[in-house]
C-alpha cells in the first residue's frame, strides 16, 4: 500500500492526521522505534541476556523485523468472548493451528494466544514464529457475568514450550485489580528470571467510569495512568486501547487532577492523546502497541481496512510501536485477514509517515 493509498483511505482526516505536529509533547521528548530498540533500551537494564535475546527474536522477526515496530496477532477471544461467538463467521479458527498459520502467512512478528492453543502446536511452530503465551483471562461462563482476570497458566509452562514471552491483562481500577497487580508482578518477575519477555494488556475497567456522556475506560488520562502502572511492574511492552476522549479524572472528580494538566499535555487530536500514552511508557522506551479493535458488524472489508489504517497512522505518528490486531483479521477468510494485516504493516514501512 502506497502513501497515496493510505491518504485516500483516511479521506477527510488525511490532513488532520498526516499533517499534525505534537506541540505540547514534542517528538524530541520520546524514544521512538528504531532497529536497535532492544539493545538501546534494555542493555543497561536489569533484564538478563536471555530476556534481551527473546525480545530481539520478537522485534527482528517477520515483515517488520529490524524496524523497531511490531505486528502481533492476538487470539484469546475464544476464552474471553466465547469461541462460538468469536469463530462462527470463520470456523477454521476453532483449530488453533490455523491461528498460527494466519500469523505466519501475514509475516507477523509473533502470535499471542492461550496456553492450550500454543501448547498443542508448539513442537511444530515455536521455532518458526515467536510465541507469546497469555497466562490470564476473563471468562463469560460464570453467571451472572463478571469482569476478572484469572490465571489459566503457569509461567514455566510458557518457558517449557519455547515461548519468547508471556502476556497478561490487568483490569486497572476494577474491584479485583489489587490482586491482579500482585499476581502479575510475581509472574513478570518469574518470567524475567527464566529469560522470557513480558507484555501487559493495561485495560482500565470500572462501570463507574460510564455515564450518559460516554465510556471513559479508554480515556487518554486514565489509560495513560494504567500504562504507568504497567511499566512499573516491568512490562517490556504495553498493549493499550486507543483513546477516543480525554478527561476521565476531571469528569468524575477522582484521583489527582487539575485543568492545567489537560491544557499542557494533550489536545483533542488522537495523535496527541496517544502521545500521552507513549510518554507514560517511560517516554517511549517501553514500546506501546495499540489494540486493533473489533471488526465491523457486517464484516465489511473496506470499513475494517479504513479503521485499521487510521489506528496505525495515529499510533505510528504518536511514537507507538505497532498494532496487536486480531478480530479484524480472524473474523474473515484467511487470505483477507493476511491482506488486512499486511496493509497495516505497510503503514509502518512507509517512510513518508513519520513522527508528529
Amino acid at each position: 500500500m502506497t502513501y497515496q493509498q493510505i491518504a485516500e483511505l483516511l479521506d477527510k482526516e488525511a490532513n488532520y492526521l498526516l499533517g499534525h505536529t505534537c506541540q505540547l509533547l514534542p517528538k524530541e521528548l520520546i524514544e521512538f522505534p528504531k532497529n536497535d530498540h532492544v539493545q538501546h533500551v534494555f542493555a543497561n537494564s536489569d533484564r538478563n541476556e536471555k530476556v534481551i535475546e527473546n525480545l530481539e527474536r520478537l522485534y527482528h522477526h517477520g515483515r517488520l523485523g529490524h524496524t523497531g515496530y511490531l505486528s502481533i496477532l492476538p487470539v484469546d477471544q475464544d476464552i474471553e468472548h466465547n469461541a462460538a461467538y468469536s469463530f462462527y463467521k470463520n470456523p477454521i479458527y476453532f483449530d488453533p493451528e490455523n491461528v498460527v498459520k494466519l500469523a505466519i502467512e501475514a509475516n507477523c512478528n509473533g502470535v499471542a494466544s492461550t496456553l492450550g492453543a500454543l501448547g498443542l502446536v508448539s513442537k511444530k511452530y515455536a521455532d518458526k514464529i515467536p510465541f507469546i503465551v497469555k497466562i490470564n483471562h476473563n471468562e463469560l461462563l460464570t453467571y451472572p457475568n463478571k469482569w476478572d482476570q484469572i490465571l489459566f497458566a503457569q509461567v514455566r509452562q510458557a518457558y517449557e514450550m519455547g515461548a519468547v514471552a508471556i502476556g497478561a491483562t490487568i483490569y486497572f481500577g476494577s474491584e479485583n485489580s489489587n490482586r491482579q497487580i500482585i499476581e502479575i508482578a510475581k509472574a513478570f518477575y518469574e518470567a524475567h528470571q527464566l529469560g522470557l519477555a513480558t507484555i501487559l494488556w493495561c485495560y482500565p475497567r470500572n462501570s463507574a467510569w460510564q455515564d450518559k456522556t460516554g465510556n471513559y475506560e479508554s480515556a487518554a488520562d486514565i489509560t495513560s495512568y494504567a500504562n504507568r502502572l504497567g511499566v512499573t511492574i516491568e512490562a517490556d511492552i504495553i498493549k493499550q486501547k486507543m483513546p477516543e476522549k480525554d478527561g476521565g479524572f476531571l469528569h468524575f472528580k477522582f484521583g489527582k487532577q487539575n485543568k492545567e494538566m489537560y491544557e499542557t499535555l494533550s489536545t483533542e487530536n488522537p495523535i496527541d492523546m496517544v502521545r500521552l500514552q507513549v510518554m507514560n511508557c517511560y517516554a517511549g522506551k517501553i514500546s506501546l502497541i495499540n489494540s486493533g479493535g473489533e471488526s465491523s458488524e457486517d464484516g465489511n472489508y473496506q470499513k475494517d481496512l479504513q479503521a485499521a489504517i487510521r489506528t496505525a497512522v495515529i499510533n505510528k505518528r504518536a511514537g507507538g510501536a505497532g498494532l496487536i490486531m486480531g478480530r479484524k483479521a480472524f473474523k474473515r477468510p484467511m487470505d483477507e485477514g493476511v491482506k488486512l494485516i499486511q496493509a497495516v504493516q505497510d503503514v509502518y514501512l512507509e517512510e513518508h509517515i513519520g513522527l508528529a
